[in-house]
């Protein structure tokens, strides 16, 4: 995939996920904004990666959820390494919460942190992309846009938010040769604790719900979001990709692949 001077902003780059996207986005030679809340302390490693590869990198701490915060940086930056081609909002707050019990403010945290700041960085960025025709937004969202999770009801509700947001954006971006999808990310090591449930048992053996019995990885995310960001991908919009090995797909737990 030919990825050669495109800029790539990512919305979480301390992430694992964000990470992650930096090592492989950068083998295609990407440029890269990273909004980081270490304020690049904890991508030392990825960004001696981009260094090495001859790549640039603007390391940034906005608040999302300010579109004047993300205007300015948009401007800025653009007078050192052009406009936006590529979005990837993956941001991924998720905490325990109950319809019964939950409070006014964790449940406006999550809108914000999840919801609220991918309307603003389309916004912003889709400016840059309605001017230049061209553009990718990528959200890497969850299989719990649709399914509840039973143990994180404000997170279900943000992230099917953006899977509205990003339908409406497809269809008004659209039509200025901007693509706009969503990542609908499945099971990963680890969303058994994350999504421990009283109330639900999607996650108990969660690992062999998935057909092959195979976690997916953030690599894997990482390879679809990379696919994504390519000319290659030009005719998908408004699209929900589901990434989860077929984890939703499964209903009968005497015929899961074990050991």
């Amino acid at each position: 995939m030919n990825l050669q001077t495109k800029l790539v902003f990512i919305t979480d780059a301390d992430s694992l996920s964000g990470k992650t996207m930096i090592a492989r986005l950068a083998r295609d030679g990407t440029h890269f904004i990273l909004n980081s809340s270490s304020g690049g302390l904890e991508l030392s490693a990825e960004l001696e990666l981009v260094h090495r590869a001859g790549l640039k990198a603007i390391v940034v701490n906005i608040d999302l959820c300010n579109s004047h915060e993300i205007e300015d940086m948009l401007q800025h930056a653009e007078q050192e390494l052009g406009t936006v081609d590529v979005l990837v909002h993956n941001n991924q707050e998720i905490t325990p919460s109950t319809i019964e019990y939950g409070e006014e403010e964790q449940f406006l945290s999550s809108i914000a942190v999840n919801a609220k700041s991918a309307f603003f960085c389309t916004q912003a960025v889709g400016k840059q992309m309605m001017k230049s025709h061209a553009g990718k937004i990528i959200f890497v969202s969850s299989i719990h846009a649709e399914k509840p999770t039973g143990s994180a009801f404000t997170y279900s509700i943000a992230k099917g938010a953006v899977k509205m947001l990003a339908k409406e954006a497809a269809l008004a971006l659209g039509r200025y040769g901007v693509s706009v999808n969503t990542i609908e990310l499945g099971p990963l090591p680890g969303d058994d604790e994350r999504f421990r449930s009283t109330l639900s048992t999607l996650y108990d053996h969660y690992e062999y719900k998935v057909p092959d019995a195979v976690l997916g990885s953030d690599e894997n995310l990482a390879e679809l979001v990379a696919f994504l960001s390519s000319d290659d991908s030009r005719y998908i919009n408004g699209s929900d990709i589901r990434l989860d090995g077929g984890f939703l797909l499964h209903y009968m737990n005497f015929k899961m692949k074990q050991p």
